[in-house]
């Protein structure tokens, strides 16, 4: 288990990194004042406006980061800070989950894909590590001379389980990259941010689609590990 303590700890580590640099420069970019004075919740309004969407509303939730936009009720939740503020990092946050809004109302493919995962993943994500330990001491119990690996079936669930994950993990990707992308297109082309408040709003998204990068080349490594495990390896 040496090998995968190590990829999770590299993994930890990594995502720490990308992480603090994201909070460095979301605290940075919030003290970059939008000169048209929106707040998270303007630009969020007039994007959805602008693309023909009237029946998603924008509410406020509490916490940091806890914003999301929620296609069962047709909401886009903003923080409470991102909700009142009037700056680039606000912005940006809001346009791009309005750009979430947007996929769904055009049918973006793989977003679509991404909904359809959640219930599988969600049970996956919950029950896998106690299968793979079970699937571990098993092949540990099951070994023979003939059978040098043991009983694999147990470990095989498990892995499939992991594999579910990994493949949420890298289609949320394009799911983020295009949410930015349509958040970026539509501050630029109508001119809610100024060219310099646009760079802000770019490097900001830039970093965070790059925790969700970290994530899914970290899972893909955990399961390269538990695939190597169920194929006969022994550290």
């Amino acid at each position: 288990m040496t090998g995968y303590y190590l990829i999770i700890g590299i993994s930890m580590l990594v995502s720490w990194l990308v992480s603090a640099r994201l909070k460095s420069k979301f605290e940075h970019y919030s003290k970059v004042h939008l000169r048209n004075g929106m707040s998270g919740k303007e630009v969020a309004e007039k994007m959805l406006r602008d693309n023909g969407i009237t029946d998603v509303r924008v509410i406020s939730v509490p916490g940091q980061l806890t914003d999301h936009y929620n296609p069962a009720n047709k909401t886009v939740n903003l923080s409470e800070g991102v909700y009142m503020q009037r700056n680039a990092a606000a912005a940006a946050v809001a346009a791009h989950e309005c750009g979430h809004a947007v996929q769904h109302a055009v049918g973006y493919s793989m977003l679509q894909l991404r909904s359809k995962l959640v219930p599988i993943v969600n049970i996956s994500s919950n029950l896998m590590q106690f299968v793979l330990i079970a699937g571990i001491g098993l092949m540990a119990a099951t070994r023979t001379i003939d059978n040098p690996n043991g009983n694999t079936t147990v470990l095989a669930i498990g892995v499939l389980m992991f594999a579910v994950t990994t493949l949420f993990a890298f289609v949320t990707l394009p799911v983020e990259y295009d949410a930015s992308n349509r958040a970026m297109k539509w501050l630029k082309d109508t001119g809610t941010v100024t060219p310099e408040e646009y760079v802000g709003v770019q490097d900001a998204l830039k970093w965070a689609a790059r925790t969700y990068l970290v994530a899914a080349l970290g899972s893909l490594a955990q399961l390269l590990y538990w695939a190597s495990m169920l194929m006969g390896r022994r550290d």
